[in-house]
Order: C-alpha cells, then sequence, then structure tokens
C-alpha cells in the first residue's frame, strides 16, 4: 500500500511543478519580459500536465507493484502513454515557438509585407511537416515496443522494398499533393494571403496544407482546390511580386463628348479619393465604334486588388454622373439612317 501511496504522492507533485510552473510563466514578471511565455502556456499546459503525470508514473512504478499478468500490460501502456505524451508536448511545443514568429509577420505591412507572407507560408508547411514526421517516428515506437511486432520487422525489412513500390502507387495522389505543397512554399509561386484568380474566381488563399489550398473568395465563399491543382494549371496571382494594382474603367459614349474636360475630371476625382495611391493614372480613347459610339478607357492605380476594385466603381460612378449631368447630348444614343 506504501508504494501506491508514493506513487500518488509523485504524482501530485509533478503536476504541482507544471502548475508552478505555468503560474510563473503567466505572473507579470516573466510574462510581460518574454514573448514566448503566452504561447507556451496557451499550446503547452495540458501536454505538460500529461507528460508530468506519465513521466512519474513511469518513474515510480515498480513490477512488485501488480500481479505477473497484470504487470506486462500495465508497463506496455505506461510506456505508449509515455510515447504519446512526450510527442504530443514536443508538437505543441514547436508550434508555440513558431506562433510567436507568425504573430510577428502578421503584422508586418509595406514594401516588406510580401517578404513576410512568403515566410509564414513555409514556416506553416514546414511545421506541419515536421509534426507529421514526429507523429509517424511516434507510432513506429509505439508499435515496436510490443516483442511480436520487433520480430515480425526483421522478416518485414527484406521486402521493404517491394511494400515500399506497393505503397508509393496506393498513395501517388497524396504524395504527389504534398511534394506539390512544398514546392509552392519554396518556389514562392502562391504565398498565404495572395491575391488570385483561379477557374474565373477572384479571392485571397486563406489556408495552404500539403495537401489543399483554401481559396476565400469575394463574396465570402472558399474554394478548396489540391495543391496538385496549382502546379499543373495556369492561375493569376496579382501580389506575385506586390500588391500594387492598375485598375480599368470602359466608357462607351458619344462623339461630341470632350475627352479633354472628361480627362480633367477625373484627375480631379482621383486626388479626392483616398483609394488612390498617388501614382499612375491616364485617360485615353482606346477605339471608335461601328455604331458610332467612342470606347473610352481610364487606368488609376492602388494600393491592392480590394482598393482598386472600389476605386473602379468610384470613377466609373463619378465620371457617368459628370457626362449626365455636365454633356447629356454626349450620353450613349443609337443613330439610324431613314431613307427618304
Amino acid at each position: 500500500m506504501s508504494e501506491w501511496i508514493i506513487l500518488l504522492l509523485s504524482v501530485l507533485a509533478a503536476v504541482a511543478a507544471v502548475e508552478l510552473v505555468r503560474r510563473l510563466l503567466c505572473s507579470r514578471l516573466v510574462g510581460e519580459r518574454s514573448v514566448l511565455a503566452g504561447p507556451l502556456v496557451q499550446r503547452c499546459t495540458w501536454p505538460s500536465f500529461a507528460t508530468a503525470i506519465v513521466a512519474a508514473v513511469y518513474t515510480v512504478y515498480e513490477p512488485g507493484m501488480t500481479d505477473g499478468s497484470a504487470n506486462q500490460a500495465i508497463q506496455r501502456a505506461i510506456s505508449i502513454a509515455m510515447i504519446a505524451s512526450v510527442t504530443w508536448l514536443v508538437i505543441q511545443a514547436a508550434y508555440a515557438v513558431t506562433d510567436v514568429v507568425l504573430d510577428r509577420l502578421v503584422t508586418v505591412e509595406g514594401e516588406r509585407n510580401r517578404r513576410a507572407r512568403r515566410i509564414r507560408t513555409q514556416i506553416a508547411l514546414v511545421r506541419r511537416v515536421a509534426a507529421a514526421v514526429i507523429i509517424v517516428v511516434a507510432l513506429g515506437a509505439m508499435l515496436f515496443s510490443f516483442p511480436q511486432v520487433r520480430a515480425l520487422g526483421a522478416g518485414l525489412l527484406a521486402s521493404a522494398g517491394i511494400a515500399g513500390v506497393v505503397a508509393g502507387i496506393a498513395a501517388q495522389s497524396t504524395l504527389g499533393n504534398m511534394l506539390a505543397g512544398l514546392q509552392l512554399a519554396f518556389s514562392d509561386a502562391i504565398r498565404l494571403d495572395d491575391v488570385v484568380v483561379v477557374q474565373d474566381e477572384w479571392g485571397r488563399i486563406e489556408e495552404l496544407t500539403l495537401t489543399y489550398v483554401v481559396l476565400r473568395l469575394w463574396d465570402e465563399r472558399r474554394l478548396v482546390l489540391p495543391v496538385s491543382y496549382f502546379t499543373t494549371n495556369a492561375f493569376e496571382n496579382w501580389t506575385r511580386h506586390g500588391s500594387r494594382v492598375i485598375g480599368t474603367v470602359m466608357l462607351r459614349v458619344d462623339w461630341s463628348v470632350p475627352v479633354e474636360e472628361l480627362r480633367t475630371e477625373l484627375y480631379h476625382a482621383l486626388r479626392e479619393n483616398p483609394l488612390w495611391d498617388q501614382k499612375d493614372w491616364v485617360l485615353q480613347v482606346t477605339d471608335t465604334l461601328p455604331n458610332g459610339l467612342l470606347e473610352v478607357r481610364a487606368l488609376m492605380s492602388a494600393a491592392d486588388s480590394a482598393s482598386a476594385f472600389d476605386l473602379r466603381c468610384d470613377m466609373r460612378e463619378h465620371l457617368v454622373g459628370f457626362i449626365r449631368e455636365k454633356y447629356p447630348e454626349s450620353l450613349p444614343r443609337l443613330r439610324v439612317d431613314v431613307p427618304l
């Protein structure tokens, strides 16, 4: 009975030690000085409790505490629980460390934003790969804790080549997507928060994993595509080298429209609009149409695609109102020659 009391006291001591460390990290003394304290407490509290409890049991438990039939099963269960808890703790600790970097990169703006988004994408994918590798290794360690599996492993090692080929063929699609995900991340083809046009749909890259990409569309729908789609199909990336975009407004008006006054009005409207980035603008007559109309094109630049879309709508509405109020005779009209 005394052995079980010692075991219980060891578990309580381990839990108390973890709680003490958690409170220390949450305290003003450490929490305000270390940016890592918050993520560690948030992600590692429960894995730490589990690891401490299992470690205390693993250290104090002795074979003589139970009868022979149950002893082996208990020892194996403790070993498996130890591997699982340590794996959980290591993965969560790695995520906590990378969370600090990712949180800092989210707030980066301006010219460094593109580089920050590329690093965020790569870190997010690499830590998923690392977590998958750690889990696979942990599962292997759990399986090899069984003597039957260890004995079987020696015989299966000779046929590992054939098994690898069969597994590779069966998982060809999954492996292809995983390799495509790594290729996208490190080739800088797309990044998190990039603006892309896929299948005539405009949206932002919301999530990029090893197997699929989630595109958040302009109307809040989500388009989920396999990663391999972006390595085998053409798509538009509007923020590949920068977020700045030039918007276009097309108008079809009568030949009598005063183009120079329309150009001046566009410039005045752009100067008063906060969405214009004060860089590029132009208004040109780009075509004469067979129905007696002129095609007028206005170009204007904005800091990003969302601002460019809103700016285009504002300028289109303003120019239409200007023509309607100042030069109603220049509105589009259909001319018909009637024979006498």
